[in-house]
């Protein structure tokens, strides 16, 4: 079944490429014009307390949206006409919307409640605030629509807009402009590489065809999704960067191997057979375990990591399929024109340098590192285990968060205002509680009075409004019941707050308003009830994903090797890197070193970053270990299987594979930097840092330097499984060719090397 599938391009290779290029384009299409709403949201855990808090609160007060703020500046104050008229006006315009509820603003509070709080310290400014109906699917448009004439300075009074709504607006509109320029950056550079690695710039532009093809469909696909089920608008973040990664990395080992083949004497034909029955096995395999890691996001219960997780499914399938299916029809259309435009011959007649020669694998820098990091396996396995604990130790220190408007570049209205009520207002006006008792029916009027009032004095509460008036330090203050109330038998209290709602502190008010004697049951919301939810979220679901991800792996590595101990050697390594990647990411986003890489430290990472990494990073971390198992593999079918076997059979894999894995390593490290540099939300930032580190301590550490060593430590035990084990494996398990019994020759031909390279690209 599988040699069908990847005959498909050599046997009909014209049409195939006709095919593909129709739907290239009709994917373009669909990415351009199809308008599916792309949400940046999804958070949420649906189920959670504050979930169905807010489900109650739409639903019996109109009380549940996402905030809005409009920030209101006037030279000559906030008590002057012209500013009373402006904060007027929006408040006329939120209520003539429909979408707009529990609409407050400074000039219209009733005396006695939280008043000043909407005010700044220097009475300049002042805020109208309001709940945006439509969830994240369309409260931040309807907040922009509603916004846009509002905003700007006419008559020496300036107004912003912030808060949720708008934070979550700006944000998808900056995903976009990055997810165009990430490709703008990538592309010319990746195709400097690629001339550099194929010298034949036909060669160069096919993985970047495949990419292309890939990216294009992948956004398409979504957007198709994206009308079934909510998909979040960081897939785009995702999709684009993965497919680019994976597509150019599926087509360079392909386009090697085959150029390896060839290189021993085989025709056109018998080489792509041979490519697609060794290498074309080992991509599939190699997509098989980046797709199961991807997989295991769609456990989490927030839309934002499950929507995700499909985005990682789409891009490896596609990167796949272009790779096994429509890069060796190409390959086929072109013939020996694949090698056209070799750029580095005049350059070398220029340079005055002779001609590249092949270099055996046993004359790689890759193998002889390989043998000098074996005779020195057991210092090199302990300090390199050492330099990753310590990089990785200040993950202890984690501390986990929301995104707020601070992942917006300061340039952002939303940041802009943000900013203005952290520094200059007394009341963080993001940070009230709401308190749901879904059924108070036999509760007396007193009994629902001492409840707020009870309230009222936890520490930190400004005001409560509450069915029964507004209380302030423990006493009544007035009869007005402001937004909290009583419908059928629903009781209502909103808790205005002093504390960051994302803080510790925050958390202990929670604490503490829990333990305040209800008239029944209680359900908390506000963003920092949800902040407490969307972690639990996040977090009560990583050991299932962590499970999942090493079992698939592990199964995956063992059908691939026929060994139980090579799999866990590989989940152990790839946690160390992951890990180590993880404690460098709370060094610089958390803590704030190296500048935050140009993003605010808020003293916290964004909960769902690190799930996200832990996946992606796991998934293209296994990768390479496939590909480079898959060759030391090889090496060890072709030997005596003994104990001295073993070193040269890891050598030689290595010497093979090194100089295409770091190849491969470079290139996605390209576009993960793109993807840092140009990314203008710091959590997407966050995320091609992470994704970075995670690559580099994989080609540089892993390897290069733990992987040979510890296998050295292992001897024969790294082939090792239990009889039956090994019998069914012989039966079930992957087989990339016919196994040859026999030794090689203890000098390995020159056809057998792993690119062409001239004598000094070697060392």
């Amino acid at each position: 079944m599988f040699e069908r599938f990847v005959s498909l391009g050599p046997r009909s290779p014209k049409r195939v490429s006709v095919v593909a290029l129709l739907t290239l384009l009709a994917g373009a299409a669909f990415a351009l014009l199809l308008q599916s709403p792309f949400p940046a949201g999804g958070y949420t855990a649906p189920g959670s307390q504050s979930a169905q808090a807010d489900n109650i609160l739409q639903g019996h007060f109109n009380a549940s949206g996402m905030p809005v703020i409009f920030e209101v500046t006037a030279v000559g104050g906030i008590d002057s006409p012209a500013a009373r008229a402006r904060g007027e006006q929006i408040v006329r315009a939120l209520n003539a919307s429909g979408q707009a509820g529990q609409v407050v603003a400074y000039w219209n509070l009733p005396p006695g409640t939280a008043r000043s709080a909407l005010r700044s310290d220097d009475g300049k400014s002042a805020v109208v605030t309001a709940l945006i109906s439509g969830g994240d699917s369309y409260a931040p448009g309807r907040a922009n629509t509603i916004a846009q004439p509002l905003v700007g300075d006419r008559n020496g009074v300036d107004v912003k807009v912030g808060g949720q709504a708008i934070v979550y607006y700006e944000d998808f509109q900056t995903i976009l402009k990055n997810a165009e320029t990430l490709e703008f950056v990538v592309v010319p550079i990746t195709l400097l590489v690629l001339i550099w690695v194929f010298g034949s710039a036909v060669a160069a532009l096919l993985p970047l065809v495949i990419a292309v093809f890939s990216s294009v469909c992948a956004v398409a696909l979504l957007r198709i999704l994206a009308e079934f089920t909510d998909v979040t608008i960081y897939t785009l973040s995702v999709a684009s960067p993965l497919c680019l990664a994976l597509a150019i990395d599926y087509t360079l080992f392909i386009i090697n191997r085959y150029r390896e083949e060839l290189a021993t004497g085989s025709s056109r034909d018998e080489a792509l057979k041979k490519t697609l029955r060794t290498t074309g096995r080992t991509v599939t395999y190699s997509a098989l375990t980046v797709g199961l890691s991807m997989a295991a996001m769609t456990v989490f219960p927030m839309y934002f990591l499950r929507s995700i997780g499909y985005a990682g499914l789409i891009s490896v399938a596609l990167s796949a399929f272009g790779a096994l299916v429509i890069a060796p029809a190409l390959i086929v259309v072109l013939g020996p024109r694949i090698d056209a435009w070799d750029v580095r011959k005049p350059i070398r007649r220029w340079l005055g340098k002779p001609p590249p020669r092949l270099v055996q694998p046993a004359e790689s820098f890759w193998y002889r590192l390989s043998r000098v990091t074996m005779r020195f396996a057991l210092p090199i396995t302990l300090v390199l285990v050492a330099v990753f604990v310590f990089i990785a130790s200040p993950f202890l220190s984690v501390r986990f968060s929301l995104p707020d408007d601070r992942v917006l570049p300061q340039s952002s209205s939303a940041r802009q205002v943000g900013d203005d009520l952290r520094s200059g207002f007394s009341q963080d006006n993001t940070s009230e509680v709401q308190v749901v008792l879904p059924n108070v029916a036999g509760a007396s009027a007193a009994r629902l009075a001492d409840y707020g009032s009870a309230l009222a004095t936890v520490p930190g509460v400004v005001s409560v409004s509450g069915p029964a008036g507004t209380y302030v330090g423990g006493r009544q203050v007035s009869t007005q019941t402001g937004f909290g109330g009583l419908s059928d038998g629903v009781g209502y209290y909103v808790v205005d707050s002093t504390v960051d709602p994302l803080s510790t502190a925050a958390s202990n008010q929670l604490r503490l308003l829990r333990q305040v004697s209800a008239p029944s049951a209680v359900l908390f919301t506000g963003i920092a009830q949800q902040y407490l939810d969307n972690v639990d979220g996040v977090t009560s679901q990583v050991p299932l994903v962590l499970i999942l991800i090493a079992l698939s792996s592990f199964v995956l590595l063992f059908l691939f090797t026929g060994s139980v101990v090579l799999p866990l050697k590989a989940l152990v390594m790839n946690f160390l890197s992951l890990s180590a990647a993880f404690g460098a990411m709370v060094w610089i986003f958390q803590d704030g070193h190296l500048g935050g890489l140009g993003t605010t430290a808020v003293g916290s990472v964004n909960i769902s970053i690190p799930p996200l990494i832990f996946c992606i990073a796991f998934g293209l971390s296994m990768d390479y270990e496939v590909f480079m198992l898959s060759r030391i593999r090889e090496e060890w079918l072709r030997t005596g299987r003994t104990a001295a076997d073993n070193p040269r059979a890891v050598a030689m894999g290595l010497g093979r594979t090194g100089r295409l894995i770091t190849t491969a390593a470079l290139l996605m490290i390209i576009v993960f930097v793109a993807l840092t540099a140009v990314s203008q939300v710091s959590f997407v930032r966050m995320l091609g840092a992470g994704l970075t580190i995670t690559i580099v301590l994989d080609a540089v550490l892993i390897r290069s330097l733990l992987v040979p060593a510890v296998m050295r430590l292992a001897g024969r035990f790294n082939w090792w499984a239990p009889r039956s084990w090994q019998r069914w494996q012989e039966r079930y398990g992957l087989r990339d060719e016919p196994f040859v019994d026999e030794p090689v020759v203890e000098e390995p031909i020159a056809a057998e090397s792993l690119l062409i390279e001239s004598e000094e690209t070697s060392t």
